[in-house]
């Protein structure tokens, strides 16, 4: 290819980018493939050897040398899952709980609510907002105007009666 017909290509790649990032995004359904695919065919235009035949079609020679390379990034890129690790993958437990674990949670959490109302309503407002809403013990004593220890007690007594009672449920 002459020094001409190097620059005609790379000015058109330059000039159409990025309606032929939009036609490569479209034809390999990837816009970050299809900038990188245009990236690496702007820089072949430029390692193009004299002699080469000419090219009769710019849009044409572009999209055709820029799928081509992204047809051999995702090669590079892909890689075969052997049948170990599929076998693997098949054997990991799914993490959802089955109907009958969904039910047992359900009723725990059923008698942990009615439990809960059993409490004061200090030691079960203390429980709330350490337990459920996050807070540090520090900052429940603040809200609540009482000292440190004494959400530390309340905390420890609720979580003593819920542990005495579930125990209990349980067996």
């Amino acid at each position: 290819m002459t020094e001409d017909a190097r620059i005609v290509l790379s000015d058109y790649v330059t000039k159409h980018y990025v309606n032929l990032r939009r036609r490569l995004t479209r034809l390999l359904g990837n816009g970050d493939l299809a900038g990188d695919a245009l990236q690496d065919t702007w820089l072949r235009l430029h390692a193009r050897e004299d002699g080469e035949a000419p090219v009769q079609s710019p849009s044409g020679y572009v999209v055709r040398m820029a799928v081509n390379i992204a047809v051999d990034m995702q090669r590079r890129q892909s890689r075969s899952v052997s049948f170990d690790e599929v076998a693997a993958l098949m054997e990991q437990a799914d993490p959802a709980p089955n109907p009958a674990q969904a039910a047992e949670i359900r009723s725990d959490l059923e008698t942990v609510l009615k439990l809960m109302e059993r409490l004061p309503e200090r030691r079960r407002k203390i429980l709330m907002l350490v337990r459920v809403e996050h807070l540090q013990q520090k900052d429940v004593a603040r809200r609540l105007g009482i000292s440190k220890s004494t959400v530390e007690h309340e905390l420890r007594r609720a979580h003593d009666f819920l542990d005495q009672h579930m125990n209990n449920h349980k067996k």
